[in-house]
């Protein structure tokens, strides 16, 4: 009794020992193919379903649009340019504008979000013009900036600025206040000055929130770009958007949303890699195989 209590014994040690790297690759791979599948099946669902009710109804295709339509609008723009230009030079326009906005709104957002953080006698002070400021309607500014600095690019990167700084902002101004006081006092009782306590303790602390922003940002950097060129522009997608509106162009409206949709995808995973690396220390995230997150 007691040798086979033992082989039993050695069986369900066996049974839960855990799994060889190799097992857990496979496992990867397969969760990521039916991850995939399911992606697909979605779009093939929306997209036929959208190809179905529209069918060649000329009324339905002017106020929906319809898939093979946008397919060929696409074609027609990178064959022949738009009405504005080449399509490359829109996408330049549009990306350039997002892109040194989202720099300077992030960069901007992370300085004040740490600094009001870190000083609370700054955060009483500046608080409410803060809160006032983030009150207002981005389109009503968008208009402003519009009338005070013209169609050319300043007046984007501005709208684009104010979109990206709140959403890091915030996030960096919590990230800094739920900062574990107990590191920060034993920082400070090692003798570090209240420069070395934010740089080596806070601001990593805090990393986490801040990049998490980013995700976020960079889609509000985005729409900054396109609701400024849509309020006034000469180029960019959402002039183009604007003109494909104006002439009752639904499959022109789509494939530029289109095309600003896998823009957006292109940037969050980069930023998905940049965060990668930069918490490298940080443990696997819960409910996931890929230690690299979930991917959302």
């Amino acid at each position: 009794m007691t040798a086979i209590a033992g082989a039993e014994s050695d069986i369900g040690h066996t049974a839960a020992a855990p799994r060889g790297p190799r097992d857990l690759r496979s496992r990867r791979r397969r969760h990521r193919f039916i991850v995939h599948l399911w992606q697909v099946g979605i779009l093939v669902v929306v997209i036929g379903g959208w190809q179905l009710f529209v069918g060649s109804d000329s009324t339905k295709i002017i106020l929906y649009g319809v898939p093979n339509g946008i397919v060929a609008q696409l074609i027609t723009w990178l064959t022949q340019g738009t009405a504005l230009g080449p399509l490359w030079l829109q996408i330049v326009v549009t990306l350039e504008e997002a892109l040194i906005g989202f720099v300077i709104g992030s960069a901007l957002g992370i300085v004040f979000g740490i600094a009001l953080g870190r000083v609370h006698y700054l955060a009483e002070i500046l608080g409410p013009f803060i809160k006032v400021l983030n009150s207002i309607p981005r389109i009503v500014l968008g208009a402003v900036f519009v009338l005070a600095l013209g169609l050319g690019i300043e007046s984007k990167v501005l709208l684009v600025i104010v979109l990206v700084f709140f959403g890091v902002f915030f996030n960096a101004f919590q990230g800094v206040r739920e900062v574990d006081r107990n590191f920060i006092a034993n920082a400070t009782i090692l003798g570090a000055s209240s420069w070395e306590v934010t740089w080596h303790v806070v601001l990593p602390s805090a990393f986490t929130w801040i990049i998490a922003s980013l995700h976020v940002s960079f889609g509000f950097a985005l729409i900054g770009a396109i609701v400024g060129e849509f309020l006034g522009a000469q180029q960019g997608l959402g002039y183009l958007i604007r003109q494909s509106q104006g002439t009752f162009n639904a499959n022109g409206v789509w494939a530029a949303m289109l095309i600003l949709g896998i823009v957006a995808l292109i940037a969050e995973y980069l930023i998905g890699k940049l965060e990668n690396r930069l918490l490298r220390w940080r443990p696997p995230q819960l409910g996931g195989l890929d230690p690299q997150g979930s991917g959302l």
